[in-house]
């Protein structure tokens, strides 16, 4: 899988790709992923990339040149199945939306900033739009590293424990059931018997049971 990621503050994205499972999927060759510096694309020799908004609203707005000629570059290289935008108003992340994004090829995050992008690249530019939530960040950085995140880690062969995934949060509508290690009792608090039983089918069945009752106490609305 290959994700090209566009912003105009490129070093926002070094760390995210740099450590932990991110890194170890980049080495493993299990997916590429490239940091594109819009400012490479910009049409004058100071490099710029947005400009005042019509209209007289405060604010910076991404210009429509640069972002639609690293577009155009990218597609002349390889197709692409989704242009996503980073959006507060986009369609709100889910675990479902990155287990269908882990199945694609080559993906384009266009991260936005300032003020948000010229409404022209979101109208002949962009596939999709996704938001990571009901709020607004300085950026798009942010929320592409999520995004990514959220797909990379579900792409066989990044995990070590190949079930692992599929025993996340959301993926089966239901939150996670509470996890405990060793030792299996400290200060006085101690870990469920169940979990220390050996009997794994009804290990299976109280987990079952805690994430069905803490999806209704945390997340009610989940899966409806």
């Amino acid at each position: 899988m290959r994700i090209d990621i566009i912003t105009a503050l490129p070093k926002l994205l070094e760390s995210p790709f740099d450590d932990s499972i991110m890194k170890r999927a980049i080495l493993k060759k299990k997916v590429e992923v490239n940091i594109i510096n819009l400012r490479d694309y910009a049409i004058d020799k100071h490099r710029s990339v947005d400009d005042a908004p019509f209209g007289g609203e405060a604010g910076m707005v991404i210009k429509i040149e640069p972002v639609f000629r690293c577009i155009e570059s990218l597609k002349k290289e390889r197709t692409y199945d989704e242009v996503i935008y980073m959006s507060p108003d986009g369609e709100l992340l889910d675990q479902k939306m990155s287990n269908r994004f882990s199945l694609l090829q080559n993906i384009i995050l266009l991260c936005g900033h300032y003020k948000g992008i010229d409404e022209r690249i979101r109208e002949h530019l962009i596939t999709r739009e996704v938001s990571i939530g009901n709020f607004v960040l300085s950026g798009g950085e942010l929320p592409a590293a999520v995004l990514a995140d959220s797909i990379i880690r579900l792409l066989p062969g990044v995990l070590n424990d190949e079930t692992s995934a599929l025993s996340d949060s959301f993926q089966d509508d239901l939150v996670s059931p509470p996890v405990y290690t060793r030792p299996a009792e400290f200060n006085g608090w101690v870990v469920p018997p169940v979990l220390l039983s050996g009997n794994f089918a009804n290990i299976d069945k109280w987990k079952h049971e805690q994430a069905v009752q803490r999806t209704k106490e945390r997340r009610p609305l989940l899966g409806k």
